[in-house]
Formats: C-alpha cells, structure tokens, sequence
C-alpha cells in the first residue's frame, strides 16, 4: 500500500511539474491516503498543490485546501504526525514479529530456492525438487570442473534447459520474477546466485538484507557475521565441502584467452619462486602441444622474474603421475600415510598457531592501549591542552589504527581455527581419495576437488637436458612428501 502510495506521489509531481495540471481538484478518502510521511505530505499540502493551483479534498478528515484559514487546515498537520506514527508503529511490530521468527530459524524468504518446494504438510519447511535439484547439482559440477557462470549459462541455454522463472511457471509455481521470451535463456547472474546461495548445503540463512526506514525500501546486504545461520534443517542438496570448494575456485578467477579456449589448470598454477599466477598461452595456431603456462611476472627478460615455463601437456602428465602415485599410496597405506602426516601437520600446525597466538596477543594489548590513548587525548581536548584540530586528526588516526587491528585479529582468529582443524582435514583428504580410488583418467572435477594449487619452478638444465620439476599443494593437507613415503615403503 504504502508503495503504490509513492508511485502515486511520483506520477503526480511529474504532471505537476510538466504543468498538464493548471486547475484542477484531487479528492480522497482522508489524508493517509495521500501519504504517511509527514514532511513530504505536508509538502504538497503546503507548497506543491497551491503553486498549482491544484485543490485537494480529504473527506473523512473534513480537510479542504479552498480555505487555507479553516481550524481543519489548522490540525492536519497533527493528523499527517499521526498517519506517519501508524505506519512507522504497524512496521516496528511486523520487523519484531519478522525478527521472533527469524531467530527460531523460521525461513524469512518467501521465494524458495530453484531445488526446493514447500513442504505440503508444513509450509515453513522445505523438501527437495528433485527435478531442478539435478540442474542445480550440474551448476555446482560445472564450476567444479573448471566452467565460469556464463559459460555455465551458455551451455545451458544451448541444452534447452528450462531457466528457474520458466520452470517455476510450467510447474505452477509461483516465481518472483517476470517469465523471459526465451524460457531457456539463463542469465549469466541467475547461476551465480545459485553458486552463491549457502541453503544448498541443507541450511537457513536468515537476515541477508535489511532496510534503512520504511521510507527507503532499497534492500542492502547484510555482512556474513550477522546473518543468522540455522544448519541441517532441511535436506542439502549440495554437500558442504562441494560448496566451500567452489566459493574458492569462484575467487580464482581468471580471463580467456581470446581464442576462446581455457585450460584444465588455469587458476590453479603459480610461479614457485615469485608466487605469481602463471599465464595459459595458447593461440587457434598452436596445437595442443604447443599451448603452454608462463610466469606472468616475466616479460621477454625484462620482468621481474624468471623463464619459468612449461607445456600445458607436459603439466597434465605431471599432475596426473603425481596424483595417481598419492591416490595408490593412501589407498593401500592409508595408515602410515595417516601417521606421517598428522605429525608433520601437527609440527606445522604448532609452529603456525604460535605464530599466530602471538601477533593476535600484540594486537589485543595495542587495541587496549588505543582506547586508553583515545581517552587520554579526549580529557586533554576538554582541558584546553590540545585543539580541536589536533584532536580530530589524532583521533582520526587512532580509530583508522583500531579498525585495521580488529581486522587482523578476525583473520588471526580464523587462521587458528583452520589450523587446529588440521587432523579433521586429513580424515576429511583421506576419505576425498577413496573416491577416487578406480579412477583412469585426469579430470577436471577430480582435479579441483583434490588439488589446491600447482607451483612450477624453475627449469634445471644441470645435467645437460632440461628438466621440469612441479610441487603441488593437495587440499586440505598441503604439500605431500610422497617421495619420502615410496621411500620408506621400498626400504
């Protein structure tokens, strides 16, 4: 109501100042109908509507703007305060109500999810669509293998696959957005939205957006740590390590080259001496063999870094001949395999968490000490001992000081927990391989699921031919010490 409302206002103040209306008279039922905002009502009472000529009739409120020195003009701008305290009272008791409800992990939304249906039997609880469960399912393995969202999108748009709006219409339910003349065009923003929505994993998010006032209906994001997240209470449709994994190869993003093609590990391979991304190269001229990564930081000798290069082939058959080496030995050793790495983890873990502790100790005192400071220089302001303006910029500099500390301490607190979690991340690595344990070929959702990062080093020509050694970081576990592990296992 209170929308249709404004765009009344809005309709009419175009007329207004477009001057179709030169004389003319509005009439309705009483003042809140015009509007419940008391200054802007009270605008086109004042102002507006005698500039042009315009009279106005409220019946119920027995208000009539002819005569500007009638008692009734005299208390409608009470009325309006009034109207305007209604509605900001009716939309204080909806957002408690709203907020009760999302609190007890009620879902607040009242689109569900492209996967999910309203449970018949109780409407706040969700069950899975098992039809457009299998397309969301397909998104996630998409961007698993490597597909960006609008090649996700083109390649569903050339399947003829119904887009959400399109299904949701053809099932009879009902869709927030209008249908498209095309119902199998995916817009390349509908398949991030699902990439991005946590419900897939079985949970409620709640409060995700909010609004200033019932007056500025814009609908802005609400930051990750004050959103209310209620897990396992309906059935996932995505496991969470699928989805964690994916949030990370979304933030690996990466250009196509201008031939269209992309590789199987562009993203994931680094510069082992700079920490540079290295570049996928590849031309329609080149054959396969000829496309190749290099180091984005050099630049025909005169970059930063050096000629680290190897042939996109030649990284494939490492990889692979490194990944089934590790895929073997878990398989058959996975007890020594897990003995190994728990003390090297825990050896790492150790030191990293030190590390850690002990910047977020110094942190900690400095945002003490700051507060301390803060108060200090403020009783010298009131005192006379300081200006106002070596207050302000002092204070300045203190409250800029604090915010970037509160950031690190986040971060440093983060950096501990995923470090102590670092033995649940093994069984969780140990538990990925057996999956693959019959596998025969490379490929692109076993890669991303097992691998994190390649770092190709620099070519070793020593022996008098050029040798070409990789390190890969496996997810979860980091760098396996596999030539250690055959070691031991021939000794």
């Amino acid at each position: 109501m209170q929308q249709a409302v404004h765009g009344w206002l809005s309709t009419y103040e175009r007329l207004v100042n477009s001057q179709y209306f030169f004389s003319s008279y509005l009439t309705q039922e009483d003042l809140s109908r015009l509007g419940r905002n008391s200054s802007l009502t009270g605008l086109y009472i004042n102002f507006t509507f005698p500039k042009y000529n315009v009279r106005y009739i409220a019946i119920n409120d027995h208000f009539d703007t002819i005569d500007p020195n009638s008692t009734d003009s005299d208390i409608a701008g009470i009325k309006n305060w009034f109207n305007e305290f209604f509605a900001k009272d009716t939309s204080r008791k909806i957002r408690a109500v709203q907020k009760a409800k999302g609190e007890r992990g009620v879902p607040l939304t009242t689109n569900v999810p492209f996967g999910y249906l309203k449970d018949p039997a109780d409407k706040t609880k969700w069950i899975v669509d098992e039809a457009a469960a299998v397309i969301v399912k397909r998104i996630f393995k998409l961007c698993m293998e490597g597909r960006g969202p609008m090649q996700i999108a083109k390649l569903l748009q050339e399947e003829k696959v119904l887009n959400p709006t399109a299904y949701k219409k053809r099932e009879g339910i009902k869709a927030p957005s209008p249908e498209t003349a095309d119902p199998y065009h995916w817009n390349t923003n509908t398949v991030v939205h699902i990439l991005e929505r946590r419900e897939y994993t079985g949970c409620t998010v709640n409060f995700k957006t909010y609004t200033n006032s019932i007056w500025d209906k814009k609908q802005r994001e609400t930051p990750l740590e004050n959103q209310a997240v209620f897990y396992d209470t309906h059935p996932a449709i995505i496991e969470q390590e699928v989805f964690d994994k994916v949030q990370e190869i979304r933030q690996q993003r990466h250009r196509r080259t201008k031939t269209g093609k992309s590789s199987l590990f562009s993203g994931m391979v680094y510069c082992a001496d700079c920490g540079a991304k290295m570049r996928y190269c590849t031309t329609n001229y080149f054959e396969k063999r000829q496309d190749h990564f290099v180091c984005a930081n050099y630049r025909s000798n005169t970059g930063s870094c050096s000629a680290h290069f190897i042939r996109a082939v030649v990284l494939e058959d490492l990889v692979w001949m490194h990944m089934k080496a590790v895929i073997f030995y878990v398989t058959r050793y996975e007890k020594h395999f897990r003995e190994v790495m728990e003390q090297k983890l825990r050896l790492s873990s150790e030191e990293a968490i030190r590390g850690h502790r002990k910047r977020l100790a110094q942190a900690e005192k400095r945002l003490t000490e700051l507060d301390r400071l803060f108060i200090r220089i403020y009783e010298d302001n009131v005192a006379g001992r300081i200006t106002d303006e070596r207050f302000s910029m002092m204070s300045k500099t203190y409250e800029d000081e604090q915010t970037q500390l509160k950031v690190e301490i986040q971060s440093l607190q983060q950096e501990i927990e995923v470090q102590e979690r670092q033995i649940e991340n093994l069984e969780q690595f140990i538990q990925r391989v057996h999956k693959y344990e019959d596998l025969q070929e490379l490929t692109p959702y076993a890669l991303r699921e097992l691998v994190k990062a390649i770092y190709i080093e620099a070519p070793d020509k020593s022996s008098g031919k050029r040798r070409q050694n990789i390190r890969i970081s496996y997810d979860l576990v980091g760098f396996i010490p596999l030539n250690e592990l055959l070691k031991e296992e021939t000794a």
